[in-house]
């Protein structure tokens, strides 16, 4: 009888452990990134991944608490803006998987077309040198400017070769674009804070990138851990048939899938 008392309790603190292993908690801004964490959540714990999901306002802690191992992953990013981070912090996170796209749109609550913006005008576009550079690089392709070289990716204000009407730039937080839309001509906005605030990029966007962007996000680890079995089912139930179909169900062309 001990003896079976002893092989249950070691069953149990093997299968403890075992699930303990099998727990992920990932990193994410809430829309659409962590939208789609929730619908695979399901789907991961029938493979024995308990999924926990941390939502974020910025794009600064979720590569900084993995970086330093008090989160697993993270899924937010393009592969620009993580290079970008592995260089100024000296960090190594890499890339697992692409899973969708989120065509960058510009926006204005004073003109409806981009020829309406005024000569003088003020443009808001992100601090962080990656989506500072696809704003400028996106109004470059629309007309509103032309820069030096659209090969740079890292490209600002002052890499503008052709600014004819004389726009003004503000490089303004990500996050902050939205809220301040309203006191600026034009806000060039990330399509996760596009669809937090409410604005459609398909319709309300002036300008927009299309699905052949190679600005796609990925799912994020460390070197040590991007080879785990958890992380791989992770990886695998974001790509699958059933999160194409979510994604373009759920998002109707604001968001497109990148695999």
């Amino acid at each position: 009888m001990k003896s079976k008392i002893i092989l249950a309790l070691a069953a149990f603190a093997v299968a403890a452990a075992a699930n303990a292993a099998d727990k992920l908690t990932v990193a994410a801004t809430a829309v659409p990134h962590a939208e789609i964490l929730a619908f695979v959540k399901p789907a991961l714990a029938k493979q024995g991944v308990e999924l926990e999901v941390k939502v974020f306002t910025d794009y600064v802690q979720p590569n900084v608490q993995v970086a330093e191992k008090r989160l697993d992953a993270n899924f937010f990013q393009h592969k620009p803006y993580l290079a970008e981070f592995n260089k100024g912090k000296g960090a190594n996170l890499q890339p697992v998987v692409a899973v969708h796209v989120e065509p960058f749109g510009a926006y204005s609550t004073k003109h409806k077309t981009l020829a309406d913006i005024p000569a003088g005008g003020t443009v808001a576009i992100p601090n962080d040198p990656s989506n500072a550079g696809r704003a400028l690089l996106l109004l470059d392709r629309a007309g509103v400017i032309k820069l030096k070289s659209t090969d740079n990716i890292l490209a600002t204000p002052r890499d503008i070769a052709d600014n004819p009407r004389k726009l003004k730039f503000r490089e303004i937080e990500a996050a902050t674009l939205p809220r301040i839309l309203p006191q600026v001509d034009l806000a060039l906005i990330n399509t996760n804070y596009a669809l937090e605030a409410k604005l459609n990029p398909v319709k309300d966007a002036l300008a927009i990138e299309d699905a052949r962007s190679p600005y796609a996000n990925w799912l994020v680890a460390r070197a040590d851990n991007k080879d785990a079995p958890a992380l791989k089912k992770l990886a695998a139930a974001l790509n699958s048939a059933e999160v194409k179909q979510f994604i373009q169900t759920q998002y109707n062309g604001a968001v497109v899938p990148a695999f």
